[in-house]
């Protein structure tokens, strides 16, 4: 180095200098890329995911529908497998063995609950806030439909804590207010319920769910004109 001119051994020396920043640069622009491309491929396959269970739940039936739910719990157990950190990746694991279970047979059935419950569980504890806060409808309804102790989890007081949580996280969502609805329905609170089912009437479709909303309006519709039917025939104070 000091047989260079003055000027050229400054030039060597601060390129020796870049050179190792420029590579933790390097290192670090594919480190984000990496993890960009990662973030992508999530949401690809939790998107495919949604729309293929809301074609087996709201559109198959028989054979066929039992056919796509096994396919589908197999993709989603090797998508939390491969993603074990992903929040949304295990609530959608709870949703298809819990959506699964309502067309088994019972032995079947409980199994896929108390599976799709750790599933939730687990969701929850990764993030309170997975599918938009609506993780906590889902185990609410499951902990409002399963059966009771010795057989399985069912309590209906632990159901209205999570569905009312849900509302907290998500009050603008229209699964968590049919979901409370239907609870408050099955309670016998009707007026109540009612309230509910008008909000979840006002919420639009949301276009990355087209399926899933429009099946999930059409119940909020059914069960709506039901309960004023039972507010109607109640006596006159």
């Amino acid at each position: 180095m000091n047989d260079l001119p003055c000027d050229l051994e400054h030039v060597a020396k601060t390129n020796k200098s870049i050179v190792p920043t420029v590579a933790y640069l390097m290192i670090l622009i594919s480190y984000l890329f990496s993890h960009v491309v990662a973030a992508k491929s999530i949401d690809a396959q939790l998107q495919q995911l949604n729309d293929k269970w809301a074609r087996t739940h709201f559109e198959l039936n028989g054979q066929h529908q039992t056919n796509a739910f096994v396919e589908l719990i197999e993709q989603v157990d090797m998508l939390t497998f491969n993603h074990p950190m992903q929040a949304d990746a295990w609530a959608w694991s709870g949703m298809i063995k819990s959506t699964f279970a309502q067309v088994s047979h019972s032995l079947v059935a409980l199994y896929y609950i108390k599976a799709a419950k750790k599933d939730f569980e687990h969701a929850i504890e990764l993030n309170a806030n997975a599918l938009t806060g609506t993780v906590y409808s889902h185990l609410g309804m499951l902990y409002h439909k399963a059966p009771i102790w010795p057989i399985a989890f069912g309590d209906d007081d632990i159901a209205e804590i999570l569905l009312k949580k849900a509302l907290v996280n998500a009050a603008n969502n229209k699964l968590s207010n049919l979901f409370y609805a239907q609870y408050l329905f099955n309670e016998r609170r009707y007026h109540h319920a009612k309230k509910h089912l008008l909000i979840a009437k006002q919420i639009p479709l949301r276009t990355d769910c087209l399926i899933e909303d429009k099946h999930r309006q059409s119940d909020v519709e059914l069960l709506l004109a039901q309960v004023e039917k039972i507010i109607a025939r109640e006596p006159k104070r």
